[in-house]
């Protein structure tokens, strides 16, 4: 790992000047970046209530998880919050692959004035307990639940870790976070949708001391991100094709509630459907390879459906009858 930052936030800074949200919240910040900080992202539109959330997670030492459906923007609400406070933030996907040793660390054979030594270096996990930094757990609830007895240890509130592996203790640093995204809450995916989540300890769960929901905005609030990101879109027509484009996908997510159909389309797939509707000129294709092709063929006659009634248009039937071959 990187040696450790030298660093304390210096100045506040007003959140409703920086994030646009009606509150008299002073939050503290650090004057410089350094190269851990992300890169904001300009037209990045803030939710309020999860906004308030992380920002209290950092300005008051709070662990904070933010749950909801995929392509809501929970993992980059906690790193744009972050690039406006120039807080170093680290993001760890605790997918399958990521083991007790990734964290932790291992012991590694090194050579040293000439001999050949074994020697524990620290994973990224102790290195970020005891630095300024914002640790992000991606895809909480899919963690193997060796991975997260070993989290367990640094939600205790009691300021220190123990390295078993070491037999050291190390010290969290005053400005270190932890922030976590999950697409359940720890009760496990009783719809199908999320294979490989599980259910959480629950004992696990309480440590944490903020637990917000990120789910599907309004169709006006999807709108301008969509927008923001399609500059060229923003006029009466493009306006009208994004606000069909949205009415597609909230009619897939109450058929996706309703058990109609099996899969759902995200604020992220839309933004893609936007921008593949840019390169390809057409809006129906730019649909199939975005979302359709992603769908069950027994399905898609539905969704062809929904977008009939949003758009007025029939998809080809050569793009609905496909059969899997």
């Amino acid at each position: 790992m990187t040696p450790n930052l030298n660093l304390k936030p210096d100045i506040k800074i007003s959140v409703k000047q920086t994030f646009g949200i009606d509150s008299d919240m002073e939050v503290s910040a650090f004057s410089k970046k350094h190269e851990l900080v992300p890169e904001i992202d300009k037209d990045y539109k803030f939710d309020a209530d999860t906004t308030l959330a992380i920002l209290s997670g950092f300005n008051y030492n709070k662990k904070v998880i933010v749950h909801g459906y995929h392509g809501t923007g929970k993992s980059t609400h906690i790193t744009q919050v972050a690039a406006r406070l120039n807080w170093p933030c680290l993001r760890i996907n605790l997918d399958s692959h990521i083991s007790r040793i990734d964290l932790i660390g291992k012991d590694s054979i090194i050579i040293k004035e000439g001999k050949q030594i074994t020697e524990f270096k620290e994973g990224i996990l102790p290195w970020a307990f005891q630095n300024p930094v914002a640790l992000v757990f991606d895809e909480y609830d899919a963690g193997r639940p060796d991975v997260l007895f070993v989290l367990q240890r640094i939600l205790e509130s009691d300021g220190s870790f123990t390295l078993l592996d070491k037999n050291k203790v190390v010290k969290q640093n005053e400005y270190f976070r932890l922030f976590a995204t999950a697409n359940t809450i720890g009760l496990g995916d009783t719809t199908g949708l999320y294979s490989g989540t599980q259910q959480i300890n629950q004992a696990q769960m309480d440590r944490w001391n903020i637990v917000t929901n990120l789910n599907y905005l309004s169709l006006e609030k999807e709108m301008e991100i969509i927008l923001a990101k399609n500059k060229n879109l923003n006029n009466t027509k493009g306006k009208e094709k994004v606000a069909n484009m949205i009415k597609v996908a909230s009619l897939t997510r109450k058929g996706f509630i309703a058990g109609d159909i099996s899969t759902v389309m995200s604020p992220r797939t839309v933004l893609y459907w936007a921008e593949n509707s840019e390169i390809f000129k057409n809006n129906g294709y730019a649909f199939r390879v975005t979302f359709l092709n992603k769908c069950d063929d027994a399905e898609k006659s539905i969704i062809a459906e929904y977008y009939q009634r949003c758009f007025g248009d029939d998809l080809p039937e050569s793009m609905i009858n496909v059969q899997s071959k």
